[in-house]
């Protein structure tokens, strides 16, 4: 057994090594949020788009992620829980991502100085995340707040008219082009910092992460508009009758019987 000053000696050594460890652990929760935040978007990018194949599809994607196909019912307050979840992230991801933006004009400084001495992309990309992570902190509060207040108002035509009729569009159409980049740089910035290179050698791994970047980027943007538009076209069509319910066509074509509608609440 070692003396009382050896055990001292060991505690203090666990501690400042423990304490080294601490903002590499805040690091790698910060990737793995960020991580999974990405991945969350482009399977909603993924699920918003099912517009694209006709309102039938949408309303069967709308049930299925209401628990029709579970339960037997819908309920929208899955999407409620669910959104609540994902704000749960957003939130202690930026939390974790906010502790190296610089806090003072001095910090500032020193960086842009930094920025204009190396010349490097990366460190472009960097400040691409801070201007875009800090817009989305209050886009997609306000996007996920109304996921979480009417979880009901989900389908081809709430959808459509809360993008229209609502006057939403402006707020989808920058949320779209900073959740977007933010996930693609964010993802490419991770593979970077972690070594997941697809090659062997870091300046081709480099760069081919770089063009998988670009790529996502272009088509998710493309993807998100096209569906986004089509949002509008059905708005604008439906004005007449906001409030109405989309009925799906194996139901409108079969006498009248007992059924799920539209996001029922």
């Amino acid at each position: 057994m070692g003396t009382p000053n050896d055990l001292a000696v060991g505690a203090a050594l666990t501690k400042r090594r423990d304490g080294r460890l601490w903002p590499a652990r805040l690091d790698f929760l910060q990737s793995a949020s960020g991580l999974f935040l990405a991945l969350f978007l482009w399977v909603h990018l993924f699920a918003e788009a099912s517009i694209l194949l006709g309102k039938d599809a949408m309303y069967r994607v709308t049930m299925f992620f209401e628990g029709y196909y579970f339960f037997g019912t819908p309920y929208p307050i899955i999407i409620t829980l669910f959104s609540l979840f994902i704000l749960s992230i957003v939130v202690v991801h930026a939390v974790l991502a906010v502790r190296k933006i610089p806090v003072s004009y001095r910090q500032y400084r020193v960086y842009r100085d930094h920025q204009k001495l190396m010349r490097h992309e990366d460190t472009s990309l960097w400040w691409i995340q801070v201007y875009t992570g800090f817009a989305l902190f209050f886009l997609v509060s306000v996007h996920l707040y109304t996921m979480i207040s009417q979880p009901g108002n989900i389908g081809p035509y709430a959808s459509a008219d809360r993008v229209v009729s609502e006057w939403m569009w402006p707020l989808y159409v920058l949320l779209l082009l900073t959740a977007v980049v933010h996930a693609a740089v964010g993802s490419y910035r991770v593979g970077v910092k972690w070594g997941w290179l697809p090659a062997r050698d870091p300046v081709v791994g480099r760069r081919r992460l770089k063009w998988m970047m670009r790529g996502f980027i272009v088509f998710f943007l493309l993807l998100g508009f096209t569906s986004l538009g089509a949002y509008i076209k059905i708005g604008i069509e439906h004005r007449d009758q906001v409030g109405e319910r989309y009925v799906p066509t194996w139901l409108q074509e079969s006498p009248p019987q007992a059924g799920p509608t539209e996001a029922m609440p």
